[in-house]
């Protein structure tokens, strides 16, 4: 579980967070190791992970590139990666990483209730999640999304209290419509994502749903990184071009 931020806003929910994942591992029967320190980011220490957590990590969290091109050999020997709230916002200047999470952050609505919708119930990681949920939280969007992304959960953007012809969520809602992704998976450049935007409060992380839909998203990220091998990375510096 990773939680470094760099120059920037920094949750308060982080240490809230890194308890929860703790504990859940204690109630599940898995370790968990919660570090700051990017120098964890080498091919020897993360081959021992069967999923990396970023959890509101923001903007530059790496400080070498040798770290850098370690996640992406993780990532592409099969490795799991798990995004929580704004780690959307972390590597803002790194293409394979905007790509590998599925996009990077825009704009939030004001912290408020507003609903959000399951659109793939079937999918494993929804086990638990109410179908429609009235969540308090920040209203994430996303510029530069990758298309490979497969939603979850969207938001109900009609349930934000905003202005009608508010010219800022417009544009950030930009073409989606009425509902706009929250929650996704994908499989990219040979490792399993999946990110939720959800998380702002650091409440959240004592809320039994919430940790039931973070649980459910760690699950389905570790049951896809069996036989990882390391011989399938291919990465040399973090601008290696991805091998669709």
């Amino acid at each position: 579980m990773y939680t470094k931020n760099g120059k920037g806003y920094v949750h308060d929910n982080i240490p809230f967070a890194s308890a929860a994942f703790q504990k859940m591992g204690q109630e599940h029967g898995f370790a968990v190791d919660v570090s700051d320190n990017p120098a964890v980011f080498s091919d020897d220490n993360l081959k021992k992970y069967d999923a990396l957590v970023f959890t509101s990590t923001n903007n530059d969290v790496f400080d070498t590139d040798a770290q850098k091109v370690a996640f992406m050999r993780y990532i592409q020997s099969g490795g799991g990666f798990m995004g929580v709230h704004s780690a959307i916002g972390t590597e803002r200047k790194w293409t394979w990483f905007k790509m590998m999470l599925g996009g990077t952050f825009s704009w939030h609505a004001k912290f408020q209730p507003f609903k959000v919708v399951v659109i793939d119930p079937a999918h494993p990681s929804m086990q638990g999640v109410p179908k429609e949920w009235i969540r308090e939280d920040e209203c994430y969007f996303s510029k530069e999304m990758y298309p490979g992304i497969k939603t979850l959960i969207a938001h109900d953007v009609s349930s934000l209290k905003v202005k009608p012809a508010d010219s800022v969520l417009v544009k950030n809602v930009g073409s989606f419509g009425n509902n706009y992704p929250a929650v996704w998976y994908q499989h990219f450049d040979g490792g399993h994502i999946w990110y939720t935007t959800f998380g702002h409060d650091k409440k959240d992380y004592q809320e039994p749903t919430y940790l039931q839909h973070l649980y459910q998203g760690l699950h389905w990220v570790v049951s896809q990184t069996q036989g990882r091998n390391l011989s399938r990375a291919y990465a040399s510096t973090p601008d290696t071009p991805v091998r669709y």
